[in-house]
């Protein structure tokens, strides 16, 4: 791993920059359906509180990763989908990788054993970059969503753990 890049857990101090990258990622088109980022207390509430992650360039939070839950049945307890979010003066360096695998990674630790995503069809750097990192694609749902006008398709991606949950 490139020195300068470091991957540590997130705090409710690192919100603004995580917020700032979120709504980078939202003006993008691609990222997600929302349409703007919510505030910290509201984020803080939806998302599990494990596996909470930043990546950080020469001290600035140039990524974030993190799960909310699946479903609050207890049978579904070790399902999460993931989201990764990279700053746009970080992409295409490889941040988002780490990111992903250093979260795959968390989740085993805390005994997770599928990691799903919804990735919107055109976002083929992101497909990639969860096939890199041991997700296949699972299912298709055309036209899930309009955005803008204009309906989206998503590419369902999953990654079952070969060491928790087996």
């Amino acid at each position: 791993m490139n020195k300068a890049w470091v991957i540590e857990a997130m705090q409710a101090d690192h919100w603004d920059a995580v917020r700032r990258i979120y709504e980078e990622g939202i003006t993008t088109g691609n990222a997600t359906f929302e349409t703007s980022a919510p505030e910290w207390a509201i984020w803080d509430e939806k998302h599990l509180k494990i596996c909470r992650l930043v990546a950080r360039k020469n001290g600035e939070v140039v990524g974030w990763a993190a799960l909310t839950p699946y479903s609050s049945r207890h049978v579904y307890r070790g399902v999460a989908e993931e989201s990764v979010y990279i700053a746009e003066s970080a992409r295409g360096q490889g941040i988002g990788k780490m990111l992903l695998q250093a979260l795959v990674d968390e989740s085993e630790r805390e005994g997770l054993w599928t990691l799903q995503a919804g990735i919107f069809a055109e976002n083929v750097g992101s497909i990639a970059v969860h096939k890199a990192c041991g997700f296949r694609e699972v299912g298709y749902r055309e036209r899930i969503g309009s955005m803008n006008g204009v309906w989206r398709n998503v590419v369902l991606m999953e990654r079952r753990s070969k060491v928790t949950g087996v």
